[in-house]
């Protein structure tokens, strides 16, 4: 059984960009800076290149939901081995907005369009940390969901997923089709070659509007404000293990 493969693309600041806070606190600072595909986002696009690889999967799409610029992302994820692209313009003043509530009912919408057996997303965005797009999209298609998974294997009609959790791994199995996240230790990503970035640019990208899917962006919350986090103080030295405890036990951090 070969699996058509879904993966979603989000374009992020730049992992190694400094963050800036606009004046009025309403968001950070996007216009010239340096944007790139999400880093989790690229290692689910490593995996479903590595299906095909293996033969497991025989067709994979990207969708990335945003502004004109994503197309640069989706045509990074096409240099890396996607076979095709579905662009969905949002404008910038609706993608100010855009929560994963949204994003999740459009990759449903395509999901069901494009007859897919697995969605595969990264764990979260590095911009908002909402990590929650895998598990709404699974619920709005009443889907298995694996997230943070960190290693995959095929058998016949599931997948066998060893997940992420905090005391350590989780070995669980889903059955096909199914939504998965991708956590760090998944893989690596490939760089994409030059060769692979031309052929990239041949490869067809779809463009597409949320109401094409029936999606209202109206927003669900609202964004009081964005401050930078408290500037950390300086340390303090001690002498010794005993005036280290004195001092915790006098802050409180040790019972008394």
């Amino acid at each position: 059984m070969s699996l058509r493969v879904l993966v979603g693309c989000k374009r992020v600041i730049d992992y190694a960009v400094k963050i800036r806070v606009k004046p009025d606190k309403s968001g950070v600072v996007t216009t010239g800076v340096k944007h790139s595909m999400n880093p989790f986002d690229e290692i689910a696009v490593e995996e479903a290149v590595r299906l095909k690889e293996k033969k497991i999967a025989k067709e994979i799409i990207a969708v990335s939901c945003g502004p004109t610029q994503c197309q640069e992302t989706l045509r990074t994820a096409l240099a890396m081995g996607v076979d095709k692209a579905i662009f969905v313009e949002v404008p910038a003043k609706d993608y100010e907005t855009m929560q994963p509530y949204h994003v999740s009912k459009i990759l449903s919408k395509i999901a069901q369009e494009e007859k897919a057996d697995l969605l595969f997303v990264g764990k979260q965005a590095i911009d908002d940390d909402c990590n929650q797009t895998a598990q709404m999209t699974a619920a709005f298609l009443d889907w298995p969901q694996a997230t943070f998974a960190s290693q995959i294997e095929k058998n016949d009609g599931s997948l066998k997923v060893t997940r992420e959790i905090d005391g350590g791994l989780e070995n669980i199995e889903v059955k096909l089709p199914a939504v998965i996240s991708a956590d760090l230790r998944l893989n690596e990503p490939r760089y994409a070659t030059l060769p692979n970035i031309m052929k990239a640019k041949k490869k067809p990208l779809a463009k597409k509007k949320p109401a094409d899917y029936g999606v209202d962006l109206t927003p669900h919350q609202k964004v009081i404000s964005v401050e930078d986090p408290p500037v950390r103080e300086a340390g303090q030295k001690v002498e010794s293990v005993e005036e280290l405890v004195k001092k915790l036990t006098d802050a409180g951090m040790i019972p008394t």
